[in-house]
């Protein structure tokens, strides 16, 4: 009696938390409709109410395509929370950085990233053009390179968009399809290590700072994270289970990747190739499947980048052997230019070292940027980019141990890891390297464009975290403790050079080799120190 009791219960219990969502979300567009008229009315809140709806079925979608892993209820509150933690900062940068940054026309208009303010602006114009959506693809290159995020921002404006351009009804979509990157996340998580690892790995992501501040920003990142890590999820579902739904999703979520950006779309199939011969210990090679897929993704990926690439790689460029090798020299050229024009240091560096050396040390300079301490230092910076950029540096830095520590652990000291609980961690590890050194290669010591092409690897960065994190806990050994320490004995000998330069402190180390040596010395010594008292004693 009590059982058949409880189902009526039950239901007028979901009922009234559906009202309850709704109403939430009512209450959420109309704010938005305030902030975006600078608070002087709710014109157009018609377009927010759309924008909600459009939001709840994108989340809603998500949350049913991967319904199959069973996910705990927690993940959609995770879900939405991640959605409006996004959608709170894009409202935040609207209002604050017209009045607070430093008067770019991007800022002047609410906008973070000056791609995205390009690219909204003539998504907008397209939309109210009245001309065919393809327009998106073929006649705004200078906004957008590849023209699939102008042309989902130009559908969203002209069927949801009311007279007047309002830039959070895009930051609205932005953000709830990039919380769904925590669902990609915890299914990758889950299925290659548990769901200790997965639980952590969700949260890591919903708060991660770099992934947040591109699903606030209407950048394609926000929606390349959720498709890269749904590739590798869908492979990972293949391998150990053998069928066609993990091929599906590869297929489905590299289409994805493709439509956003072909290079990206045919970097991903290469990443996603090394993953699978490390997963597989090289079996890959005799499944058919994994050929055809790999072949028609393949000749998809070519013809997108030779279709994109050529409207602005010179005329003599003929074949994709030559676009490719231009690519890599403009690259590395850029690379360079970036990183002198960036910082000073950088070019008296770059001058007063052998050739050889250069190239590596700017890798390495942006695979750690936004530095700590750097950020905290710059006192030049207006307060709203000075705390951004504490912010993302904050994110990264805690992040950027477990990513060094990770193949370290998955190669030597993985003792508790076995089959493809270590084989994945090894093709992650290899995978995010890669992705870290070519955004590295590609943007070089840029601030934000660095960041911004490894954010869209952060769904499986951080995995791999949380991979780290649990698994030299349950391990026991005390060597992530002491590469944690000395990584931070380093970060304080770099900070004392920093406050050099913006304060005026005195230090009679001036030199930033110097510095880095006697940050590099000082960790070894702890390190050693730390190995030595822990011997066990006979």
């Amino acid at each position: 009696m009590s059982d058949s009791s409880s189902v009526p219960h039950k239901s007028f219990k979901n009922v009234g938390l559906l009202i309850g969502l709704c109403l939430v979300a009512l209450v959420v567009a109309l704010c938005l409709a305030w902030v975006s008229n600078r608070f002087t009315g709710l014109q157009g809140w018609g377009s927010f109410v759309g924008g909600m709806a459009l939001c709840a079925g994108i989340i809603a979608l998500g949350w049913f395509s991967f319904k199959s892993e069973a996910l705990p209820r927690w993940l959609l509150w995770l879900v939405l929370g991640a959605a409006l933690l996004r959608l709170a900062l894009g409202a935040l940068w609207f209002i604050v950085l017209p009045t607070q940054g430093y008067q770019s026309p991007a800022e002047l208009h609410g906008y973070v990233m000056a791609d995205a303010y390009n690219r909204d602006r003539a998504s907008w114009n397209l939309a109210q053009s009245g001309k065919t959506m393809w327009k998106a693809i073929t006649s705004y290159r200078k906004a957008d390179q590849y023209g699939g995020l102008l042309y989902i921002s130009a559908i969203t404006y002209r069927y949801l968009g009311g007279e007047e351009h309002q830039p959070l009804l895009m930051v609205m979509v932005t953000a709830a399809f990039s919380s769904l990157a925590v669902l990609s996340t915890w299914a990758l998580s889950c299925r290659n290590w548990g769901i200790e690892i997965a639980n952590l790995a969700a949260w890591g992501m919903a708060l991660f700072p770099e992934a947040v501040l591109m699903g606030s920003s209407q950048m394609r990142e926000a929606f390349s994270v959720v498709f890269i890590t749904a590739c590798f999820y869908g492979f990972t579902c293949y391998w150990q289970d053998r069928t066609k739904k993990g091929l599906i999703w590869v297929f489905s979520a590299l289409v994805f990747c493709l439509f956003f950006s072909p290079p990206v779309a045919g970097f991903v199939l290469l990443l996603l190739g090394i993953y699978a011969v490390i997963i597989s210990n090289g079996r890959i090679f005799h499944h058919r499947w994994f050929w055809i897929l790999a072949a028609g993704v393949a000749v998809l990926a070519l013809a997108g980048i030779w279709f994109t690439w050529r409207r602005f790689a010179p005329e003599s460029i003929t074949n994709p052997l030559a676009l490719i090798w231009w690519w890599l020299k403009k690259s590395a050229d850029l690379q360079a230019y970036i990183g002198m024009v960036d910082s000073g240091w950088v070019k008296k560096v770059v001058v007063g070292t052998p050739d050889w050396l250069n190239l590596p040390m700017l890798l390495g300079y942006g695979a750690v940027r936004p530095l700590l301490p750097a950020a905290i230092s710059d006192t030049t910076a207006f307060p709203v980019w000075r705390w951004l950029n504490i912010w993302r540096a904050l994110g990264w830095t805690l992040i950027l141990p477990f990513l060094i520590y990770a193949p370290f652990l998955a190669i030597f000291r993985g003792r508790t890891a076995k089959g493809i609980y270590r084989a994945s961690a090894r093709g992650l590890s290899l995978v995010v390297w890669l992705g870290i050194l070519v955004a590295s290669f590609r943007a070089g010591a840029d601030l934000w464009d660095n960041p911004r092409y490894r954010a869209m690897f952060a769904g499986l960065q951080v995995a791999l975290a949380a991979w780290t994190w649990v698994d030299q806990h349950r391990s026991g050994s005390r060597w992530f403790m002491r590469v944690l320490i000395g990584i931070g004995i380093c970060f304080v000998w770099i900070m004392l050079w920093y406050l050099q330069r913006y304060t005026g402190l005195k230090w009679p180390v001036t030199g930033l080799f110097n510095t880095l040596g006697l940050g590099v010395i000082t960790a070894l010594l702890y390190v050693f120190w730390d190995w030595v008292r822990h011997i066990p004693k006979k």
